[in-house]
């Protein structure tokens, strides 16, 4: 019996989840650069998602997470057991955050962090009723997927929670809907899967002032834009707001799965009583995962790159035009290029990868290409990467 390849196992043994996986058999990665088992580099242009803010295999990441490895790797997590990496970066990140946001509670990813979000903020106001926007993302999995804003991906999976309203994004008109009846507020500062689209300044600080008219949890969303993307640490930032809850996840890890909800202790603290264990979770907060998160914040903190976003931006916009691009969506290193169709803008994103550049279409925008590089991508670079994916535009209608 002959031996099957990697890419023979994949299709045989691993879930697919669509019809062509882009299909890099991966070697290394490092920097902003992937390598695949031939040879070829490749430039990552959407940092695995947000994820890999710092770039891939930060020398201070690796040795955070050998030398933890060789402590401890899993004890107990939630709020039980002390441990240092998971006590050192909670610290580290409430520094950075307003003096009310300082209880940490660690998940495995965002969506986890959504659903604790969920939970908490039921059990804080004593009502059901959650409200999210259209076009809003926060996780795939069942609650997360009840606050999702596209109904194409929640149609095969009903019943889902009740007691859901998704309002219009932007929309004030839609504001006067939320009432006394509604637990918590879950907005994105800016909506990922609908192609990078920024919320106005206007309409957030009035859903905001409509949350504490009722006594309503405001959740912001920070599980994309968070750790330094649009060009601040958080976006929130840049809105002169307060929320009650915010949600990260993605870059949080440093590469590990990790994600978080960060509220006031004093709501946190509901969840140790009536019931005791309120909300548990085996692996959230992994000591290696907490090592690995901690050591690529402050990486962040001691680069420049978080105050180059902007320039880069403007390179993004300055660099990244093309007669067949119909539109742009941005905020800081972050856009979304629009093309006439949903077939033209697949084949383009084929086209970069085979160009060496992977970028990647968007849930509920699939006729726009992805940009999100590291945040350590140089002027060069990206310069570099923008005409490798002009070229690759050529190439397919040339």
């Amino acid at each position: 019996m002959a031996t099957l390849n990697n890419r023979q196992l994949f299709f045989q043994h691993l879930a697919q989840t669509s019809p062509v996986p882009i299909g890099i058999e991966v070697a290394s990665s490092k920097g902003i650069h992937i390598t695949d088992v031939a040879g070829k580099s490749y430039v990552d242009m959407i940092s695995g998602f947000s994820v890999c803010n710092i770039g891939h295999s930060h020398p201070a990441v690796i040795a955070a997470i050998k030398e933890q490895i060789e402590k401890y790797m899993h004890v107990i997590v939630y709020g039980e057991f002390i441990q240092s990496p998971q006590v050192q970066y909670a610290q580290l990140l409430t520094q950075s955050l307003p003096p009310y946001l300082q209880s940490v509670y660690f998940t495995n990813s965002g969506a986890e962090a959504t659903e604790g979000a969920m939970k908490l903020a039921k059990r804080i106001t004593k009502r059901s009723k959650i409200v999210s926007f259209k076009g809003a993302y926060h996780g795939s999995t069942q609650g997360a997927l009840s606050i999702m804003g596209d109904e194409y991906f929640k149609n095969a999976f009903r019943p889902l929670l009740p007691d859901t309203l998704q309002l219009k994004y932007n929309d004030l008109t839609d504001i006067h809907l939320i009432d006394n009846t509604v637990a918590c507020v879950f907005v994105e500062l800016v909506q990922a899967e609908t192609g990078v689209t920024p919320a106005q300044k206007d309409w957030v600080q009035a859903l905001q002032k409509k949350c504490k008219e009722h006594c309503i949890l405001f959740i912001v969303d920070e599980i994309q834009s968070g750790f330094g993307r649009t060009g601040t640490l958080f976006a929130f930032e840049q809105y002169d707001i307060q929320p009650d809850i915010i949600l990260v996840g993605k870059a949080l890890g440093g590469g590990l799965p990790l994600g978080a909800f960060i509220t006031d202790p004093r709501m946190m603290a509901t969840l140790t009583y009536s019931p005791v264990l309120g909300h548990i979770t085996t692996f959230g907060g992994n000591p290696v995962s907490c090592a690995a998160g901690k050591a690529a914040f402050e990486v962040l903190q001691k680069e420049n790159w978080i105050q180059e976003v902007a320039a880069k931006e403007a390179i993004l916009l300055q660099h990244m035009n093309h007669p067949l691009i119909l539109n742009r969506q941005h905020k800081g290193l972050w856009m979304s290029l629009q093309f006439e169709s949903v077939d033209l803008t697949k084949k383009i994103a084929a086209q970069c990868v085979l160009n060496g550049v992977i970028t990647d279409w968007f849930l509920f925008s699939e006729d726009r290409i992805r940009i999100a590089p590291p945040l350590c991508i140089s002027e060069t670079e990206l310069i570099d990467a923008i005409e490798k994916i002009k070229l690759s535009i050529d190439q397919v209608v040339g």
